[in-house]
């Protein structure tokens, strides 16, 4: 294994190693260098770059996927990230509702939905 996916992989443990596991699991049969490529560029790469600390890194990512409204679950993964790395759940609310302004009120009322149920699932 390389060093980049091994960096990658720890940086997964320490945010979301459950849904990085599933992920990898899930392309195993299928593209299995994808789940490879996943650990190596953003969390090897990205996230261990120095100008931010993880927990600004999730409320940025779980802002754009928000936005983006098509990827609901990565967004309830980096939502559990976010957590992860400290930040509440009241900022995270936060941050989905600011997006009501810039991606519109259907991707953040998607978004607060998501963040529901991955909070639901905390209890």
């Amino acid at each position: 294994m390389s060093d980049r996916y091994e960096k990658g992989l720890e940086m997964l443990q320490k945010m979301n190693k459950d849904s990085y596991n599933s992920l990898k699991e899930n392309l195993e049969d299928i593209a299995p260098d994808l789940a490879r490529f996943v650990a190596e560029f953003p969390y090897a790469d990205i996230y261990t770059r120095q100008g931010l600390d993880l927990k600004s890194r999730e409320i940025a990512t779980v802002a754009a996927l928000t936005a983006m409204g098509t990827a609901p679950l990565q967004l309830k993964s980096h939502i559990n990230g976010a957590l992860n790395v400290g930040c509440t759940q009241e900022e995270i609310i936060e941050v989905i509702i600011q997006m009501a302004v810039y991606a519109g009120f259907p991707a953040a009322i998607n978004g607060i939905m998501a963040a529901k149920e991955v909070f639901e699932n905390l209890e």
